[in-house]
């Protein structure tokens, strides 16, 4: 059922890929792309958050409608929570994302210099300049989804333009393919991120312990990201505490009273942990 739900996943987004190049042609987007300001750096400071805006979720239901919700104040809050990055769905079927979502989202967070990422189940090169366009500053690859072919294409494409990438990995093997991309792309290391999502895709509950079993397969040159699972700042400790340089946290801000706060004390927390683990700050 993993394999069908992203084989579904990838299909919606081939199609919604195929829609937009029909109204709007890549060489068209380029040159947009071309006019705009470069994209804002992604800076790391030894445990950081890439805080997430998540409309709907298929594992826990409606988070926000996005009748209702503000994106631009939500990312505003998230930025000064201290969040490196903000990650913003634009999935439409299943989150209810919109790259109208991503665009205001960009917009608000530029005068705090804080990059936005798109996340989606990109499928092509194009969807990576759609990103761009609306003001993203990085992508999602997910490394089991697409041939490697097509896998190296996106990230490819996300690099010429100054993007950051984060690889999504699942279980040993895609972490396997991981290394290779990394190491192919030495050059760009300040622009890779590697994550685990903790997810199971059949059941889309979060699996106890795939964090802390995959932690010590991860490249170490790169950037690590712990997905999914961390709700609590005793959660930012663990992961921190097993190596993660960064944790992915989309349902719990959501639904947090006061998501500035609760960044708040996943950063506090994890930076503790890195400390006690004699971790080294990572400069930006």
């Amino acid at each position: 059922m993993s394999g069908d739900f992203l084989s579904s996943m990838a299909a919606s987004s081939r199609a919604r890929s195929a829609a937009a190049q029909a109204t709007l042609p890549a060489r068209e987007l380029t040159a947009r792309i071309a006019d705009l300001p470069p994209a804002p750096r992604l800076k790391l400071t030894g445990f950081d958050l890439i805080a997430e805006v998540k409309l709907r979720s298929p594992a826990v239901g409606l988070l926000k409608d996005a009748a209702t919700e503000d994106v631009g104040a939500r990312v505003a809050t998230y930025a000064q929570a201290g969040a490196a990055a903000v990650s913003i769905l634009t999935e439409p079927s299943r989150f209810d994302g919109s790259l109208a979502d991503l665009a205001a989202g960009a917009l608000a967070l530029a005068p705090h210099g804080v990059p936005a990422m798109r996340k989606d189940f990109l499928v092509d090169d194009y969807q990576v300049l759609e990103g761009r366009a609306a003001g993203a500053a990085g992508v999602l690859a997910i490394i089991r989804m697409l041939p490697r072919a097509d896998l190296e294409r996106l990230i490819d494409a996300a690099l010429v333009h100054g993007m950051f990438v984060l690889l999504e990995a699942f279980d040993q093997p895609d972490i396997e393919l991981a290394h290779t991309l990394v190491t192919a792309r030495r050059a760009h290391r300040d622009l890779l991120l590697v994550g685990v999502n903790s997810r199971d895709l059949e059941t889309l509950n979060v699996v106890p312990g795939r964090l802390d079993a995959l932690a010590n397969s991860l490249p170490t040159e790169v950037a690590r990201v712990a997905e999914s699972g961390v709700a609590t700042a005793a959660d930012a400790a663990r992961v921190a505490a097993k190596g993660y340089d960064l944790a992915l946290v989309g349902s719990a801000l959501m639904s947090a009273a006061d998501p500035r706060v609760l960044g708040r004390e996943m950063l506090a927390a994890g930076r503790a942990a890195v400390a006690a683990r004699g971790g080294q700050v990572r400069k930006a």
